[in-house]
């Protein structure tokens, strides 16, 4: 986080944008051998608010808008994709 702040701040008077993404487990190559243990991703949707892995097209849908002209004035961000485990405190719900 720090260093894309510190890029965002040495980079910024030229031009270039410096931002990254923060994603939570995604279902990737390199991840798809616990894809196929249910209770392991059981464990993980419980701390996961959005209650589910992320889809790499999610981590890329974020990725195409911070490289748009959408997000011409951002920089230095660094945005959760994470179904909000970085607002919790990575615990299970309360019932």
């Amino acid at each position: 986080m720090n260093l894309t702040r510190a890029l965002a701040l040495d980079l910024g008077r030229k031009g270039i944008r410096v931002n990254a993404v923060c994603p939570s487990l995604t279902r990737t190559g390199m991840t798809e051998d616990m894809m196929d243990h249910e209770e392991l991703l059981a464990k993980f949707a419980e701390r996961i608010p959005l209650g589910r892995v992320c889809e790499p097209q999610e981590v890329a849908a974020v990725i195409a808008f911070l490289a748009s002209e959408y997000a011409s004035f951002m920089t230095g961000a660094n945005v959760a994709v994470d179904g909000g485990v970085s607002v919790s405190k990575g615990q299970p719900p309360h019932a």
